[in-house]
């Protein structure tokens, strides 16, 4: 049996949502982030050194990293939700799977870095801080946020799923930056191909059940 370590309002969402479209059988062990650092809770490190979520482990082998993960699960299931070998389809569900954890994540992190450093500052620092944060947001996370953004909006008006005309655990993998890019920017002003991915994969069945197994999620909005 498989079993998820899922850490609440967190990338993990998206192992559950595949395992859900996958058919394949599962079982959850919750962690909680600490309320107060919204750190991920010293049991995960049991499981992994690095101490992250989302982790699977399946009999002997414990796997971490979401894009490792997933293509273990497709995989696992017989390549379901991955395009054929050797496809113009399958290189984009390559590139879409590396591109999201890496490219894609890089500023959204920034902007929730940034966006909290002035929160976390001593008080005779705020206005300093919040200064530098301000100032490194304009000039160069949210730039980069919104070429990201339209980039997202323009492949979605070539094709319907991120690799193709198919829905893929591709899009499963870019749901999270787009959720997150709703959450921490502006990702739906203009983009209404985006608004729309983002209206259609929350309404999708397995989605759903994921969502209600995996308990509150703030990114599905």
């Amino acid at each position: 049996m498989l079993i998820v370590h899922h850490l609440n309002n967190s990338r993990s969402q998206r192992v559950l949502w595949l395992l859900e479209e996958l058919g394949l059988p599962y079982e959850i062990v919750h962690h909680q982030r600490d309320p107060k650092t919204m750190l991920a809770p010293p049991s995960l490190k049991a499981v992994h050194p690095l101490g992250k979520s989302p982790v699977v482990v399946d009999g002997g082998y414990v796997i971490a990293e979401t894009g490792a993960i997933i293509e273990y699960l497709c995989e696992k299931a017989g390549g379901k939700l991955r395009p054929a070998a050797g496809t113009p389809e399958r290189l984009a569900w390559t590139y879409w799977l590396h591109y999201a954890e890496g490219s894609a994540m890089s500023p959204l992190l920034l902007k929730l870095i940034f966006g909290a450093l002035p929160d976390r500052a001593p008080g005779l620092m705020k206005p300093l801080v919040r200064g530098i944060a301000g100032q490194a947001l304009k000039s160069f996370v949210d730039p980069q946020l919104q070429t990201h953004f339209d980039y997202w909006e323009s492949v979605l008006g070539q094709v319907p799923w991120f690799a193709g005309q198919e829905f893929s655990a591709a899009d499963i993998m870019m749901s999270f930056p787009l959720e997150a890019g709703a959450q921490r920017g502006d990702v739906r002003n203009g983009r209404p191909r985006i608004a729309k991915f983002l209206e259609t994969i929350h309404a999708r069945p397995a989605y759903r059940v994921a969502l209600e197994k995996g308990g509150p999620y703030a990114f599905a909005d």
